[in-house]
């Protein structure tokens, strides 16, 4: 495990926090397009057997880039309306548009396939890429914050359950006042409750 201390003086927190990010997306990266494909599926087995959507519940996912986990395969099981984030703004928490296999997408300002239009849902179930992530829920993203402030800002918090592949965790992520830890964290080894919620 790759772990960074958080009694860290705050100016090295950033720093440390970018390094980590670029090891990770470099190891993510490293793998090779029928490991993501076995590991995603494992996930996606996982995902159907811990988490039947309840019927008529919004399950938000995210489009897989830059080698994250794919998730589509587990949607196929659960007959509940779909949802794609949207950006609206960089400082903004995240939308959210329905879904289907026939949606046209297109890229948007971060080149993540998105809906150009359809309904706007309001997701119940949330199942977020983690580029790290610990033991106690606790996930890194890219560095925008827009899940830490979409789960901030959704009332009651939809549930979040991250998903990630075992070679992103790390002993203890270094956490800001913002970061809002998962409710659950699935992995193609396993799947437990994050131990903050």
């Amino acid at each position: 495990m790759n772990g960074l201390s958080t009694n860290m003086p705050e100016e090295h927190f950033a720093t440390a926090r970018q390094h980590l990010r670029q090891r990770m997306l470099a190891a993510r990266g490293a793998l090779a397009p029928e490991t993501v494909a076995c590991w995603s599926a494992l996930i996606c087995a996982r995902l159907a057997a811990r988490f039947p959507a309840a019927p008529g519940a919004v399950v938000g996912f995210c489009w897989p880039v830059q080698n994250e986990p794919d998730v589509r395969a587990a949607l196929s099981a659960w007959a509940t309306p779909l949802a794609l984030p949207v950006v609206t703004a960089a400082d903004r928490p995240l939308a959210f548009r329905g879904w289907t296999p026939e949606t046209e997408l297109f890229p948007d300002r971060y080149g993540i396939p998105t809906p150009a239009s359809g309904d706007w849902l309001r997701p119940d179930v949330l199942l977020i890429p983690l580029l790290a992530f610990d033991e106690a829920g606790f996930r890194l993203g890219y560095g925008g914050g827009f899940f830490d402030r979409t789960l901030a800002a959704l009332a009651p918090p939809p549930l979040a359950i991250g998903v990630g592949f075992e070679l992103n965790r790390v002993a203890r992520l270094p956490v800001a006042a913002h970061d809002l830890p998962m409710d659950w964290i699935v992995t193609e080894a396993g799947s437990w409750r994050g131990k903050a919620r």
